[in-house]
């Protein structure tokens, strides 16, 4: 495989586990690309992926890049998705949901650590059913933040967070998991 191949695989790998708009910045650090890699990247894979016969494409809005399916593919991946929506919630989509609404608001960055395994294909799913809701997050410009809807606290009965089946215990729990797992502090 040569140089450019490697670049292609990587970024489409990126791109696909992502799963989200990604900077070229982000990429360009990401990939440990040199200057001018991008460009010459970028449109390599846009014109593979104009290939009739794939099924996706890349979506770029000014500085970010995504991938996409195409929009022929709807009817299909439409079908597929509103499948998934009416469907039971999986055991790992419960396990991030429960996250979520005891621990949240959190990123995406922690819920994945938490969990250990990607989990932004299972927060879009939640999102869509409206139980997670995702907003910026105020210490970092290109952050967010996810946490339970009101819906779902309306349908689980409860007010406020606080008054979830053993939520504080739950809550000092993820203090002792992150003083345990945060850098040791400087000596004076």
């Amino acid at each position: 495989m040569d140089d450019l191949e490697k670049k292609l695989a990587s970024l489409e790998a990126l791109l696909f586990i992502h799963g989200e708009p990604l900077a070229r910045k982000k990429i360009e650090a990401a990939l440990a690309w040199e200057k001018g890699d991008y460009d010459a990247v970028i449109e390599v894979l846009k014109k593979k992926l104009d290939d009739p016969a794939r099924g996706l494409m890349l979506f770029s809005d000014g500085e970010k890049i995504q991938l996409a399916t195409k929009p022929e593919w709807n009817a299909i991946v439409g079908g597929f998705v509103k499948e998934a929506l009416t469907e039971d919630l999986t055991p790992a989509s419960t396990e991030t949901l429960a996250i979520v609404t005891y621990l949240g608001p959190l990123s995406r960055a922690k819920i994945e650590y938490l969990r250990g395994v990607n989990s932004s294909v299972i927060l879009r799913s939640l999102s869509m059913r409206g139980l997670v809701e995702r907003f910026p997050d105020p210490d970092r410009a290109s952050g967010f933040l996810y946490r339970a809807t009101f819906d779902l606290m309306k349908h689980l009965g409860v007010q406020k967070r606080d008054d979830l089946p053993d939520y504080e215990k739950f809550r000092e729990l993820l203090n002792i998991f992150d003083a345990a797992s945060a850098p040791p502090s400087p000596q004076s």
